[in-house]
């Protein structure tokens, strides 16, 4: 005869998102991977990221996109509006935070549940965003969904744009 388990108040969890999104990877980017299957997770990533861009382009904000991959360092950067400084690492960060989730700021999108960079941004050893607009810079910097540091905002030279540099785990 099989032994009952026993099923109580102590076998449920509340997890904060990066938890349950390095528990459930696949509910966000499928499998893992190493990237040497056209269906490893760390192509999602990339995606996530790149389609913040499209959807800058796609608004008229940014005519170009630079991707650069060297070393398992990957980094995306748009010359659209630039995220708002006073929004960098909640928008990064905090689990169905974005906007678009109105028509305002965003009339088409690639993507819209707010999920994207926070996966990206979880599944990092190391994750950066930069956002430069209004003649300003606010930089953060992760790992593993932890903030580490955050700089800004400061006078900045740069074009406004966002810049997100990652290392998926």
């Amino acid at each position: 005869m099989s032994q009952e388990s026993q099923y109580t108040e102590d076998n449920i969890r509340s997890l904060d998102w990066k938890e349950h999104i390095r528990l459930r990877p696949g509910m966000y980017i499928g499998k893992l991977g190493d990237g040497s299957s056209a269906d490893d997770g760390i192509y999602i990533l990339l995606k996530e990221v790149i389609d913040n861009c499209i959807d800058e382009f796609v608004m008229g904000a940014g005519k170009t996109i630079e991707i650069t991959i060297k070393d398992k360092t990957v980094k995306v950067r748009d010359y659209g509006r630039g995220i708002p400084l006073g929004k960098v690492v909640d928008v990064v960060s905090k689990m169905n935070t974005g906007g678009k989730y109105d028509s305002r700021a965003f009339k088409k999108s690639v993507g819209l549940n707010g999920v994207g960079t926070k996966a990206v941004n979880a599944l990092s050893s190391f994750f950066e965003v930069q956002s430069s607009r209004d003649n300003q810079l606010k930089t953060a910097q992760f790992s593993f969904g932890n903030l580490e540091k955050e700089e800004g905002p400061e006078d900045t030279s740069k074009r406004k744009g966002t810049k997100v540099t990652f290392v998926p785990r």
